[in-house]
């Protein structure tokens, strides 16, 4: 089933503003947009040409991750925030390490769910994964939800993931309290993996204005963004013992974990991505 046919609109879908879930999938190759979405795609890449390579440079990043704490034990994840599934989702790269792991995926935008929902149950296993429409800005209302599915097991380390995600949270709706929420109702052993867009440090080459064109075309959307600096973001970590090489750059977090062509575009000018990104663990 394709989002282009007219017949899928999932409901709850707004399709007088473009949302940043489906201009993200559309900036990956993928086909869960609409004309509104792609337009303002487009518009964004005549704006700044290597947006989509920094898409892919953030996608690949959580592959990496995912597959670190795979290969430290961790066989269940909770996604946040997860967007519309395209190659490389979560329970792909954890099963590739663990097979038989789990994945609960959570995402407010009903495209994202629905197609979610239809990978699953195509490619995916139903007692050991799903997909809930919900609004991560719920710690306890989330996290009751995902436990309910049975997939998850609260007492065992969770690899907790809100990749990409956070810079939709205004200041007002207090981000670093959701997180320090969902930090405290992990078990001991579990992680947190994050990343998050920045000004700070960004290479004169980055920052030729159109960066700030961008945040003010997101502005249009029904999901404007939000930069913070290093030190903001790293406070998200409070609480979590952060894992080597801590918050640095994300073409530079674990590049040799695996293979990423358009991670490698940027190796030479890593702060050219203007994201920053870690992996805490709960002690």
């Amino acid at each position: 089933m394709s989002s282009n046919d007219p017949a899928f609109v999932p409901e709850g879908v707004d399709l007088e503003r473009p949302n940043a879930a489906r201009i993200y999938d559309w900036f990956l190759g993928g086909d869960a947009n609409w004309a509104i979405d792609r337009e303002f795609g487009a518009k964004a890449v005549e704006i700044f040409p290597m947006i989509k390579t920094i898409a892919r440079v953030g996608r690949d990043f959580l592959g990496r991750g995912v597959r670190y704490m795979a290969n430290q034990g961790i066989t269940q994840f909770l996604d946040l925030g997860s967007g519309v599934p395209t190659v490389g989702n979560v329970h792909e790269v954890a099963d590739s390490v663990n097979p038989g792991s789990r994945c609960v995926y959570v995402d407010n935008e009903p495209v994202a769910v629905a197609h979610s929902q239809i990978l699953l149950e195509r490619d995916g296993d139903l007692n050991r994964h799903a997909v809930l429409h919900g609004d991560l800005r719920n710690p306890k209302e989330i996290w009751a939800r995902a436990m309910e599915t049975g997939i998850l097991d609260p007492r065992q380390p969770i690899g907790l993931n809100m990749v990409g995600v956070l810079y939709f949270l205004s200041d007002e709706e207090d981000p670093h309290g959701v997180v320090a929420a969902y930090r405290d109702m992990l078990p001991s052993g579990s992680y947190f993996l994050s990343s998050h867009m920045t000004t700070d440090g960004v290479s004169q080459e980055g920052e030729d204005g159109s960066r700030d064109k961008i945040r003010e075309q997101y502005k249009q959307s029904s999901t404007p963004f939000h930069v913070r600096t290093r030190a903001e973001f790293t406070r998200f970590f409070d609480g979590f013992d952060l894992v080597d090489p801590g918050v640095v750059w994300v073409p530079e977090w674990h590049p040799e974990v695996a293979e990423s062509k358009a991670t490698r575009k940027l190796a030479q000018d890593p702060s050219f991505s203007g994201g920053i990104a870690g992996l805490g663990r709960k002690p």
